[in-house]
C-alpha cells in the first residue's frame, strides 16, 4: 500500500518562499503521478501540480504556472512543491496524493486525469500553507 508523509508548510509574508515534501513508499508499479491539491476554508479542493513518474512530466494548475515546482528525488523517493511568490491566496491546507496510472491514460493528459479523479492510491496527512500581506 502506498504510504505519504508530508512535511515542510508553515507561514511566510506574501512573495516568501516555502517548499514542501511528500516522501512516498509501497508503490507497486512505474506508473504513478504523485502530486498536490489544496483546500482553503469555505473552499474546494483544489488540484495544484503533479508529476509522473513514467517520464518525469510535469503538470500545474495556471493559479501556480511560472511560481510553483514540482521535482521528484528517485533516490530518496521523494517529490518536492517549490513555492515561490507567495500570494494570499495560496493560503490553504496542502495534500499530496499519489495515483496509479492506467496504461491508456496519454502523456499528454495525466495532468487532467490526476486533477480530476477522486480515488486516489494515498493521500498525505496535510500541511498548513499560510500566507499573510
Amino acid at each position: 500500500q502506498v504510504q505519504l508523509v508530508e512535511s515542510g508548510g508553515g507561514s511566510v509574508q506574501a512573495g516568501g518562499s516555502l517548499r514542501l515534501s511528500c516522501a512516498a513508499s509501497g508503490f507497486t508499479s512505474d506508473d504513478y503521478a504523485i502530486g498536490w491539491f489544496r483546500q482553503a476554508p469555505g473552499k474546494e479542493r483544489e488540484g495544484v501540480s503533479c508529476i509522473s513518474t513514467r517520464d518525469d512530466n510535469t503538470y500545474y494548475a495556471d493559479s501556480v504556472k511560472g511560481r510553483f515546482t514540482i521535482s521528484r528525488d528517485n533516490a530518496k523517493n521523494t517529490v518536492y512543491l517549490q513555492m515561490n511568490s507567495l500570494k494570499r491566496e495560496d493560503t490553504a491546507v496542502y495534500y499530496c496524493a499519489a495515483l496509479r496510472l492506467p496504461s491508456f491514460v496519454h502523456t499528454s493528459f495525466v495532468g487532467i486525469y490526476f486533477f480530476g479523479r477522486t480515488d486516489f492510491d494515498s493521500w498525505g496527512q496535510g500541511t498548513q500553507v499560510t500566507v499573510s500581506s
